[in-house]
C-alpha cells in the first residue's frame, strides 16, 4: 500500500474513532442530563451541542499543535468557519427536508441573534488590520478570552432560561445509563476524540502536501465536513423523529461552541493565530446563513423552517462549494 493510500486510511479510521467517541460522549452527557430534567431546547443547545463540537476542538488543539504558535493557521480557522457553514446550509437544510423544523420562539428571539453576535464579533476580534490598525489579523489571548467570557454569559443564560421555563417539553426518549456506563462512556468518548483527532490532522497535512493543496482549502472541506458529522447525524436522526427543538439547538448550540469555546480555548492554548484575510467572504457566508434561518422564521409557515427553505439552504450550499472549488482554482469558473 502507497504512503498516501495509507493517510487516506488512516483518516477513514479517525473520523470512525472522532464519530464514534462524539456517540458515546453525548450519550452518556445526555444520560447525565436527563437526570436533572433538562429539556429539549436545553439538551440541544448544550449538552449535545458541546458533544458534537468536541471533535472540532480536538481537531483544532492538535491542529495548533502541529503548525505552532504564531504559524498562518489555516486549517485552525478553516476547519471551525467551514465546520459553522456545513452546519447552517447542509445539515440544517437536509434537517428541514426531512421534516419541517419548528422554532422555538425564545431560540428565534434569544439564541439565534446570539449565534449571530458571535460571529460579528469573532469576524471583528480576528480584523485586527481593518478595524484595529494593527501589523497582522489573528487572535491573542486577549481574543480568547472575550470570546469564553461570551461563552459563559451563554451557558449563564441558558441555566437561568431553564429555572424560568419548568414547563418546557423535557427529552422522554434519552436512555438513561447507571453511573458506572455513563463514566465508561464519557471516558471512552473522550480517547475516541483525542485518538480519531490526531489521525485525522497528521494524516490530512500529509495528503494536502500531497496534492499541493493548501492548508486552508483542508480546512474548509475535508476537516469541516469531517468535524460536522456529528451534528449531522444527531440533527438527521432529531428531524426523523419531529424533534424540532433538539434538531435545531444541535446546530445554533454547535456553531456558537465552535466560534467561543473552541477557538476561544485554542488561541488561549497557541496564541496567536494568524488569520488570513481571504477567510472574511467564507465568513460573511456564516453571518448570511444565520440572519437568513432568522428571516425564514417569518415567511411560508411562521416559525417553521419549512423543506422549500431547506431546499434553499442546501441550493445555497452547492453554490458556496462551487465557489470554493474556482476559488482554489481547483475548478474552471463559469465566466
Amino acid at each position: 500500500m502507497s504512503t498516501v493510500a495509507l493517510n487516506f486510511l488512516l483518516v477513514v479510521v479517525g473520523f470512525v474513532l472522532l464519530i464514534k467517541g462524539a456517540d458515546y460522549l453525548v450519550n452518556g452527557a445526555s444520560s447525565l442530563a436527563k437526570r436533572f430534567n433538562v429539556s429539549d431546547i436545553a439538551i440541544g443547545l448544550t449538552v449535545v451541542a458541546m458533544g458534537t463540537s468536541a471533535p472540532e476542538l480536538v481537531v483544532n488543539i492538535i491542529a495548533g499543535s502541529e503548525q505552532g504558535a504564531g504559524g498562518a493557521n489555516e486549517v485552525v480557522f478553516g476547519n471551525i468557519i467551514g465546520s459553522n457553514i456545513f452546519n447552517i446550509f447542509l445539515i440544517l437544510g437536509i434537517s428541514a427536508v426531512i421534516y419541517p423544523l419548528t422554532v422555538e420562539r425564545n431560540a428565534l428571539w434569544k439564541e439565534v441573534p446570539y449565534s449571530l453576535v458571535a460571529t460579528i464579533v469573532f469576524f471583528i476580534l480576528v480584523n485586527d488590520v481593518m478595524f484595529f490598525g494593527g501589523e497582522k489579523n489573528g487572535l491573542e489571548i486577549s481574543d480568547g478570552i472575550i470570546l469564553l467570557v461570551m461563552f459563559v454569559l451563554f451557558l449563564v443564560y441558558i441555566f437561568m432560561n431553564l429555572s424560568r421555563n419548568p414547563e418546557a417539553e423535557i427529552a422522554e426518549d434519552i436512555e438513561i445509563h447507571g453511573s458506572v456506563k455513563t463514566t465508561v462512556m464519557i471516558v471512552v468518548g473522550i480517547v475516541g476524540l483525542v485518538v480519531g483527532g490526531n489521525f485525522i490532522v497528521d494524516n490530512a497535512v500529509q495528503i494536502a502536501k500531497f496534492f499541493n493543496v493548501s492548508d486552508k482549502m483542508i480546512g474548509l472541506t475535508i476537516l469541516a465536513a469531517g468535524t460536522s458529522l456529528p451534528e449531522l447525524a444527531t440533527s438527521a436522526v432529531a428531524a426523523f423523529n419531529k424533534k424540532s427543538d433538539l434538531a435545531v439547538g444541535n446546530i445554533v448550540g454547535s456553531n456558537i461552541f465552535n466560534l467561543l469555546l473552541v477557538l476561544g480555548s485554542t488561541s488561549l492554548v497557541h496564541a496567536p493565530l494568524v488569520y488570513d484575510a481571504t477567510l472574511n467572504t467564507d465568513l460573511i457566508i456564516v453571518m448570511v446563513g444565520t440572519f437568513m434561518l432568522f428571516i425564514f422564521m417569518f415567511t411560508l409557515n411562521k416559525y417553521k423552517l419549512d423543506r422549500a427553505e431547506g431546499m434553499v439552504y442546501l441550493i445555497g450550499f452547492i453554490a458556496y462549494s462551487y465557489y470554493l472549488f474556482v476559488r482554489e482554482d481547483i475548478l474552471p469558473g463559469l465566466f
